[in-house]
């Protein structure tokens, strides 16, 4: 299930009075790095420059409950690694892969 989504900004500030506008509400993580908004069951989040990832579009990112089984399940369907699963903080892991395409797909794992 898709419960987060990260979207690349270029301006932290004006991206985040925007998305409050849009949300009707202040932002649950506010921090020079990183804008998260918890509205509704669906997490959006707000990543300035893209991040060390250098996200260039939104990123969507499904919740799974074996991170390192989907990606060898998705690997196996055809799609490519582009960042291994690795800890963000609090046990939680995050990966991505392209698919065939070239779009980028996330997962998190709690």
């Amino acid at each position: 299930m898709i419960k987060t989504v990260l979207h690349p900004v270029s301006d932290l500030a004006k991206a985040k009075e925007v998305y409050a506008a849009l949300l009707g509400r202040r932002p649950d993580n506010d921090t020079p790095y990183y804008v998260g908004f918890e509205a509704d069951g669906q997490h959006i989040g707000l990543v300035p420059n893209g991040g060390p990832q250098n996200m260039t579009t939104p990123v969507a990112y499904w919740h799974v409950p074996d991170i390192e089984a989907k990606l060898a399940e998705v690997s196996a369907a055809g799609a490519t690694v582009q960042e291994a699963a690795h800890d963000v903080g609090g046990g939680r892991l995050v990966a991505t892969f392209t698919d065939p395409d070239g779009n980028v797909l996330g997962l998190i794992q709690d």
